[in-house]
């Protein structure tokens, strides 16, 4: 008898993990139907974004231009000034202008920051094709966000880093994502989806941290359009 009840509980325990594992499953490749699919996402070489940041009071004017998975370039103008941002393959490098503490010429990018903006190169976040990438996800429950039913995903990234996203239950779109790296928090909240080639893309993000608020809207974006891979070379 008691043999049987440890095999009961055995099994029940097995099946109670495999199900977990699959709503987790359900619930990513749900999240990934409503973007697009996997297959659209997979075919997108380059993503070229138009995007106004709004910054204490001040509107900056931004291009981001990223080859997935191999190279990114962020160009603002602050105050007239050309800020620059630039990633190439493992290595980084940025324009800062005097008024913001560079040199107004192209300088090695910190290690800390290139790390923090790797993902960029990943316009598709961690939960596209989570296991080939060595992420780890949990379902920690269902959470309200904005009184609408979310579910509340845990990501642990192959490097150790910690995400917590929040999926819509109906739409399945991200609602918010929270990441925190050195002792610094930071919540972006996402909204505005817009259809662009066929991939569901937020229009509008607002970043909440010690910081400070920034808002992002996004005014228009080219999907596997002509780049020039010059851009990424630091001159």
């Amino acid at each position: 008898m008691k043999m049987n009840k440890i095999f009961a509980t055995t099994v029940a325990a097995f099946i109670s993990v495999s199900s977990f594992a699959q709503t987790v499953d359900e619930i990513v490749d749900k999240h990934i139907a409503a973007i697009g699919g996997a297959d659209k996402l997979k075919s997108v070489n380059s993503i070229v974004t138009e995007t106004s940041l709004s910054v204490n009071g001040m509107d900056i004017p931004m291009v981001n231009t990223v080859l997935v998975n191999k190279a990114l370039r962020s160009e603002s103008t602050v105050m007239g000034n050309s800020m620059v941002t630039v990633i190439d393959g493992t290595s980084g490098w940025m324009i800062r202008p005097t008024m913001m503490g560079g040199t107004g010429e192209p300088e090695n990018l910190p290690a800390d920051q290139l790390k923090q903006q790797m993902g960029q190169l990943d316009p598709f976040g961690p939960l596209f094709n989570y296991k080939e990438k060595g992420n780890k996800v949990e379902l920690v429950g269902t959470e309200k966000v904005d009184k609408k039913d979310n579910y509340h995903l845990k990501i642990t990234t192959k490097d150790g880093d910690v995400v917590d996203q929040y999926i819509d239950a109906n739409t399945f779109l991200v609602t918010k994502s929270k990441a925190s790296r050195n002792g610094q928090e930071a919540e972006i909240s996402f909204s505005d989806y817009k259809t662009v080639d066929g991939i569901k893309i937020a229009h509008a993000m607002d970043i909440s941290s010690q910081m400070g608020n920034i808002a992002f809207i996004t005014n228009k974006v080219k999907i596997n359009g002509s780049v020039d891979e010059k851009i990424f070379k630091k001159p």
